[in-house]
Formats: structure tokens, C-alpha cells, sequence
């Protein structure tokens, strides 16, 4: 059931943001509240103590005209006092009042309760009476605590009136969050039901802020692989049928005719029946090489390797079937390019990828194979001056069994450009593949670097 249309996540989040919010009004209420009551009481205090000194001098003036407080005339002493609705009382340096007006809270001079009850407790302001640098009395005045009434009345409603508006405002505000965080939760949720139930056109629609919309995005790209994975293992199935079909089919027909005695056993037949039973072993055994390297990934034994001297030495191993095949072999490898690498594996990527050139160049075009180094990654190249790939199939030259338009001519399990990935992939390395039809085709390898044996850090 939603709520608000709200879910259980998103009950939760308005429950918190509300929390949040009715704690930080709280807060600051009573913040508020503390800090008008310690102004006023310091501004009050800071009020008092000034008419307090106003009737000490008013004092001071009056003993000065008399000589002696025995005749001195108090009376604008007491009147102040009076409209300040203080008690005053003077008293000389013995403490012995000399006169006092009660005002509006009599003529206690000991600041306690005047009779008005504890709610009008009162406070005491004294000051020095001073004749010509002399003490000679002090003046008390007693004040009651009605004059911040007022004050927090009128505080106490603005607060009430703010804090009611900041609720509501920070309740709106969590209720649009907590919608715009939970529709895209919501959405991906729906999607991830459809999605396990079979309709794999199921996606995260519509924008998702921050985070959220990054998830979403990697929720999309997650189905899109796991419809890419689907798509590929049917094709993996009917690829693998259809590559062993072919020598199967000629390793039965050929059996069948010596079973029925239609043909004599002769070198060149069985040496075809060999042959179509090595096609089809080598076929398996690239499958299982790569599904191995795929899984667990390859058994490397890592090394310092010079990757110039792997290509040089799988050139020099795969030279005279590329010249055999008609083609023009060029090596350029600039000095050396050390490598942390398994050089075997090397070596079988780097033949992999000759003998790719071998089976779709034609007689007379060109193979040059280059080695160098490139802020600080160590490079090789295998290019041709084939017939090239299209665009379209470029992207697809690494994937498993891919073949292409070619393949109905030209011989091959599909697996060996893949092997290649892997196995660069498993060296920490790139490779990828640049090719403009009818121009040649070049695939580069690209391998972290390294310092030569021996070297140290400078």
C-alpha cells in the first residue's frame, strides 16, 4: 500500500526528514528562546546599573551642597528612583540608611520578596556614591522582573508562527525528496521484475538525480550485456554446430565409402580424412583453450621479456608459411621494448595473429610487423595491405567465432583473434584493430612497460 504515493522506502524517508526536521526546530526554538531571555536580562541589567549610577551622582551632588548627609536633600535622588519604579535606599559608609523610597516595590533594601509573590522576584543594582574621590555612601535599588514580559510574549508567538511554517515548508520539501529519490528506485525495481521474468526490453526509464541516475544507467548497461551474453551463447551454439559440422560430415562421408568398399583405402584419401580429423581437434582444442582462458583466465609465468625479441621470434617461426602464401614480410622492431609478460603466451598471440594475416592477404600484398615504444607502453603492431575489414564487421573481429563475409572461402575456426584478446587482456594490456577496406588492415597489441634486467631506479 502507498502511502502519499509513497512506498515503504519512501514512508521511511519522510518519517527521518520529518525527524529531522521537528528535532531542528525544536532546537532552535529553544536556542531562540535562551538567547532572548540572556539578552534581556543582560540589556536589563546593563539599564539598571546606569540608573542606579544616575541616582548615585545625583547623590553625590546633594552631599557635596550639604557637607554631610544629615541635611542633604535627597529628593531628586528618590525621584529617580520612583520613575524607575525601583526601591532606592542610601545608605551611609556605616550601612545605616540615610532615606529610602519604596516606589512600586516599597522599601526593602535587601533585594528579597516585597510581598508580591515569587513571580515578581526581584534583582538589586548598587552603586558607590562618590564626593570628590571619596566613598561616602552607597545607593541600592531594588527592581521587579515584569519588564521582559513583553518581550517573550511577542517572542514566544513569532517563534510558534516560524516554527509552524518551518514545519510545513520542511514536510513539503521531504515529501518531494523522498518522491523524486523513490521513482527511480521504483522504476529499476519494475524493470528488474520484468527483466527476470522474460521481457529483456525491460530498462530503467526516466531521469534519476546524482547516484540514483548513474544506477540506473549500469542497471540498463548490465541488461544490455546480459542480452549481448543471451544473444551470444545462441550463436556461440549454433557457430561451434556449424564448425564441427563441416569436418564431421566429411570425416563420415569419407568412412562411409571405404565401409562400403565404394572407394580403395588410398594415401590421398586417408591423408584427407587425417586432415578433416586435425581440423576438427584443432577446433576443440581452441574452443577449450579459450574457454579456459575466458574462466579462470591464463596460466601466466611472468618474466622480464624483451616483447621485440617475442616478435622477432614468431616471425622468424611464421616466415616462410607467409612467404608461401605470396606475401612481402617486413620487420621493424626499434630496439627493445621490455615487457612483465609470459613470453610463450606472447608468442602464440603474436602467431595468432601472422597466421590471420596469412589466411585472408592475398598473394603479393605486404605484412610489416613493428615493435616500439610509447609513453611508456611498450607497442606492437601486425599490419597488412590486404583486402581489409567493412565497418560493420570491424567491431566484431574479437568476439568468438566471428568470421565474417569471408568465411565460406576462407579457412578457420573464428577463435584466434579472440584467444588474442584474452590473452593481452590477461598481460594487462589493449589491443584493437584500425582497417579501411581494400587499404589493409592493422591490429595493435599495447603492454605496460617495464625496465630492462638489471636496471634499477635512478
Amino acid at each position: 500500500m502507498r502511502v502519499l504515493g509513497l512506498g515503504s522506502l519512501g514512508r521511511r524517508l519522510l518519517l527521518a526528514f520529518t525527524l529531522v526536521a521537528v528535532s531542528s526546530v525544536l532546537v532552535l526554538s529553544v536556542a531562540a528562546l535562551v538567547g532572548v531571555d540572556r539578552g534581556v536580562q543582560v540589556t536589563q541589567q546593563a539599564d539598571r546599573q546606569q540608573i542606579a549610577d544616575s541616582a548615585a551622582a545625583a547623590a553625590a551632588d546633594a552631599y557635596r551642597s550639604a557637607g554631610d548627609w544629615a541635611t542633604a536633600e535627597l529628593g531628586r535622588t528618590l525621584a529617580i528612583g520612583d520613575a524607575a519604579s525601583a526601591g532606592l535606599t542610601v545608605v551611609d559608609m556605616t550601612g545605616t540608611p540615610i532615606q529610602s523610597s519604596g516606589g512600586m516595590m516599597g522599601g526593602n533594601t535587601d533585594g528579597q520578596d516585597m510581598g508580591m509573590g515569587s513571580a515578581m522576584r526581584q534583582t538589586v543594582a548598587s552603586a558607590a556614591v562618590m564626593v570628590d574621590g571619596t566613598q561616602v555612601g552607597t545607593v541600592r535599588m531594588t527592581f521587579g522582573m515584569m519588564a521582559g514580559t513583553t518581550v517573550f510574549d511577542v517572542t514566544w508567538s513569532w517563534i510558534a508562527v516560524a516554527a509552524v511554517a518551518a514545519l510545513v515548508i520542511a514536510l513539503g520539501v521531504s515529501w518531494f525528496v523522498a518522491r523524486l529519490l523513490v521513482r527511480p528506485i521504483r522504476a529499476m525495481t519494475d524493470a528488474a521484475r520484468a527483466f527476470t521474468t522474460g521481457d529483456r526490453q525491460a530498462r530503467a526509464a526516466g531521469p534519476a538525480p546524482g547516484e540514483l541516475g548513474e544506477l540506473a544507467s549500469a542497471f540498463n548497461g548490465m541488461a544490455d550485456a546480459v542480452v549481448r551474453s543471451d544473444r551470444d551463447r545462441r550463436t556461440l551454439t549454433a557457430d561451434v554446430a556449424h564448425e564441427l559440422r563441416t569436418p564431421l560430415a566429411a570425416l563420415q562421408a569419407g568412412l562411409e565409402e571405404l565401409r562400403d568398399g565404394l572407394v580403395e583405402p588410398t594415401p590421398e584419401s586417408l591423408a584427407g580424412l587425417h586432415d578433416q580429423s586435425l581440423r576438427l581437434g584443432r577446433i576443440v582444442a581452441d574452443l577449450a583453450e579459450l574457454s579456459a582462458v575466458e574462466t579462470a583466465g591464463p596460466s601466466l609465468h611472468l618474466a622480464t621479456v624483451d616483447l621485440a625479441q617475442v616478435a622477432r621470434d614468431a616471425l622468424a617461426e611464421w616466415e616462410p608459411r607467409l612467404r608461401a602464401a605470396g606475401l612481402t614480410v617486413t620487420a621493424q622492431p626499434s630496439g627493445s621494448a621490455w615487457v612483465r609478460a609470459d613470453a610463450d603466451r606472447l608468442h602464440q598471440a603474436v602467431g595468432n595473429l601472422l597466421a590471420n594475416t596469412a589466411r585472408y592477404c592475398r598473394p603479393g600484398d605486404s605484412v610489416t610487423v613493428a615493435v616500439a615504444i610509447d609513453d611508456g607502453r611498450a607497442v606492437l603492431s601486425v599490419g597488412d595491405t590486404g583486402p581489409g575489414i567493412a565497418a560493420d564487421e570491424l567491431p566484431h573481429i574479437f568476439d568468438r567465432l566471428w568470421r565474417g563475409r569471408d568465411a565460406a572461402r576462407v579457412s578457420g575456426s573464428g577463435i584466434g583473434l579472440a584467444l588474442v584478446r584474452e590473452l593481452v587482456a590477461g598481460h594487462g594490456g589493449t589491443v584493437d584493430a584500425t582497417s579501411l577496406p581494400g587499404t589493409g588492415t592493422t591490429i595493435t597489441i599495447r603492454l605496460p612497460g617495464t625496465r630492462a634486467p638489471g636496471v634499477g631506479a635512478r
